[in-house]
């Protein structure tokens, strides 16, 4: 009991040492020589595979690559329903297979090939985005999950929404009902 006692008393004297010492260290410092950077933190997330780069296999795996994985659709008035299709091969070793895809908002809707696609085939993923009741920059997403490395997957499609054309009151004023 003694002896445990003794080397969890050792143990938080040196780590009291420890981050003494880190603490002077970060105090003899200036603001340009900060061991903190003030860049925004970016973490890797080995599962998801940014739009427009390529996922990596490790060996025996699917792997899914788009000829484009973003569309831009450019400027659309209010209401108006785009559709686009991406289209990818499998550039892997194993028949690629989507488990699901999901899109980023309920006016997007994704399609997508349900049948295994076979090494060196071609499969695609259609996506309907509704703009109804959207207005300015949009940029909804779908997040694909297949037998891929990574497993997941994402592509979208980008514009501007322009409001649409509201009658308003001409120059005698507003309307008057009888």
């Amino acid at each position: 009991m003694k002896k445990n006692l003794l080397l969890a008393f050792a143990l938080g004297t040196a780590m009291m040492v420890t981050s003494c010492e880190q603490k002077s260290s970060v105090e003899n410092t200036t603001a340009s020589e900060s061991p903190v950077a003030e860049q925004p933190q970016q973490i890797d997330n080995p599962n998801v595979v940014p739009a427009g780069q390529a996922a990596a296999t490790t060996g025996n795996a699917a792997v899914m690559s788009f000829k484009e994985s973003e569309y831009d659709f450019g400027t659309i008035k209010q209401g108006e329903v785009v559709e686009h299709t991406f289209t990818f091969t499998n550039t892997g070793t194993t028949p690629l297979v989507i488990e699901s895809a999901s899109a980023s908002c309920g006016c997007t809707a994704p399609d997508w090939t349900k049948d295994p696609v076979a090494p060196g085939q071609q499969g695609e993923v259609k996506v309907q985005f509704n703009s109804t009741g959207k207005f300015g920059q949009q940029s909804p997403t779908v997040t694909i999950r297949a037998n891929t490395e990574p497993n997941i997957i994402r592509i979208a499609m980008k514009g501007n929404v322009e409001g649409a054309n509201i009658p308003t009151a001409g120059a005698d004023g507003p309307v008057k009902l009888n």
